[in-house]
């Protein structure tokens, strides 16, 4: 399998990238320091696609209702591939991308289902183009991520991150690694979906606490929270090292005002995954809670930052 290797100018970071297994983005290192969680076979492509690295989730993050999505009358089937009958994020973590664009610090790769998954089109309504572009700063790294409706019909649609960060060995006993993110809401959830409408949402009642940050051993987490807080156009989420002086930030734009985050069972990572939509979000009647629907040729761009400081 093909692996691409990135590093700064200055040497300071350096990033692995497989274009064949979802242009994941497995290894990002920052003054020696591995900023991401992978598993250790992934670059045979064996590896569950969304476990590993940065994942991206397109046209859908998260799950949809079951394993048929019905639009203008029309219904489509999917893989129903997450252990409990629904269809999960998308289509384009586990497929092989094109590399557009490759220089020392920066690859733009790009996945077009009409190109390179003929497939889809029986379960998808529109042809769709996105491309991704890592570029590595002294510091860390920054994504742009531009969706594209290049077929005839209207393109409904998502797009999520699921990044893999990962935590100290000493996690566990260790109270001085926090997590903070500031989000006004959380979503109550019905087997593992968003469901309805904003009648399951609440307050997020412990978002002060979030905002200042609570110790991720005290934490169990699958949950997806939303309204999140934005200061000029920008959310963030960061992991704060105390005992290594170190802090973990990420940081997005206005189109993701969703985000998951999930702590695996190994406890040796933790998934902060902005998404444009809530899972189980296609069910809902109206778009307040993110469903992008793109008329042929028409395109949106999201980025987002990470940044290691010590």
């Amino acid at each position: 399998m093909q692996r691409i290797d990135l590093r700064d100018a200055s040497g300071s970071c350096s990033a692995s990238v497989l274009p064949e297994f979802g242009f994941n983005l497995f290894q990002l290192a920052v003054a020696g320091n591995e900023v991401l969680w992978a598993h250790s076979d992934i670059e045979q492509g064996i590896a569950r696609p969304s476990g590993s690295g940065i994942p991206i989730l397109f046209p859908f993050p998260g799950r949809l209702s079951g394993s048929t999505f019905t639009w203008n009358n029309r219904v489509y089937s999917l893989p129903n591939d997450d252990g409990l009958g629904h269809a999960i994020h998308g289509f384009v973590l586990d497929r092989a991308w094109r590399v557009v664009d490759r220089q020392s610090s920066e690859v733009t790769g790009e996945f077009q289902a009409s190109l390179d998954a003929p497939e889809l089109a029986k379960q998808w309504p529109s042809d769709f183009r996105i491309r991704c572009c890592y570029s590595l700063q002294t510091t860390g790294l920054d994504a742009r991520y531009h969706v594209e409706n290049v077929g005839s019909e209207l393109l409904p649609c998502g797009l999520g991150t699921h990044a893999y960060f990962r935590l100290p060995s000493d996690v566990a006993a260790n109270g001085r690694c926090l997590l903070q993110f500031s989000a006004e809401s959380h979503w109550q959830l019905d087997n593992m979906l968003t469901v309805g409408d904003e009648a399951t949402k609440c307050a997020n009642d412990r978002h002060e606490q979030f905002r200042a940050g609570i110790a991720i051993r005290d934490l169990q987490l699958d949950d997806v929270f939303s309204d999140m807080v934005f200061v000029n156009g920008q959310a963030t989420a960061a992991i704060v090292n105390q005992s290594a002086g170190e802090t973990m930030t990420l940081t997005w734009d206005h189109h993701c005002d969703a985000c998951v985050v999930y702590i695996p069972p190994h406890r040796e990572a933790i998934c902060i995954e902005p998404c444009t939509l809530v899972p189980g979000g296609f069910g809902f009647a109206g778009d307040d809670e993110g469903l992008q629907v793109l008329a042929p040729g028409e395109s949106f761009e999201h980025r987002l930052s990470i940044v290691l400081k010590g």
